[in-house]
């Protein structure tokens, strides 16, 4: 396990909000709650966070909102950080819809605190693993990606992707020519330990090409299998 990451829970039922708080306060974790979007994003934009836990139904600026505007407002300095999105809405589209509007994974509600802790491990050892693929950089056509800087570029254009959606990319492409499956991706994005459903990968990829533009065909679709990315 990680510790001494910096988790910020937006919550509004109190009881709720406590019980996380004191298990992530366990495991080591600086933690700091707030119960509203407006308030969130004040608290963003004055520290750097390593974890953002989302619930959905939040009071004035709802949680689907906050999660778009963190991720397409380049105002918002914290627009990288992952989100774990915590909701009674459990429908296949609820879930589908928080993907696509940027967070990176999904619990609903009732849920048991040692799947919570599962969830948020697995996106922290992502933002630890940045540092352990430090100084890796790779090229394949127009596209490049540099995990020191965790940055991706199509042409000359920056490309803003999500943590998931760049842990897909960097995991593809280091795998050149080779196919990975939707179950290995799955393993590869969300951790060990943890379930995700298939067709949250393809809406990643989804979203990954669409932000991609005119580097998008560097993924191509396995039909039945998965994706891989061509060769350089």
């Amino acid at each position: 396990m990680v510790d001494g990451f910096k988790v910020l829970i937006v919550e509004d039922e109190k009881d709720i909000s406590d019980l996380m708080s004191l298990h992530l306060k366990r495991e080591g974790h600086e933690v700091t709650a707030v119960d509203n979007g407006e308030e969130a994003l004040r608290v963003l934009e004055g520290c750097d966070y390593d974890l953002l836990v989302l619930d959905w139904m939040l009071p004035g600026l709802p949680g689907l909102e906050l999660c778009k505007k963190i991720r397409r407002d380049d105002d918002v300095t914290a627009s990288q950080v992952p989100i774990l999105m915590v909701t009674a809405r459990a429908h296949a589209s609820d879930i589908v819809l928080g993907l696509e509007m940027g967070a990176d994974d999904y619990l609903t509600k009732p849920f048991e605190i040692p799947v919570f802790l599962a969830r948020v491990r697995a996106l922290l050892r992502r933002t630890n693993g940045k540092q352990e693929e430090a100084s890796k950089r790779m090229t394949i056509g127009e596209l490049t990606i540099d995990v020191e800087t965790y940055s991706v570029t199509c042409g000359k254009k920056e490309v803003q992707l999500t943590p998931s959606e760049f842990k897909l990319l960097w995991a593809l492409a280091k795998s050149q020519g080779r196919v990975l499956t939707r179950e290995r991706l799955i393993d590869l994005v969300q951790g060990e330990g943890v379930t995700v459903i298939d067709r949250a990968i393809d809406t990643h990829i989804f979203g990954l090409r669409k932000k991609l533009g005119k580097c998008a065909d560097v993924v191509e679709t396995i039909r039945g299998v998965g994706y891989r990315v061509k060769g350089k």
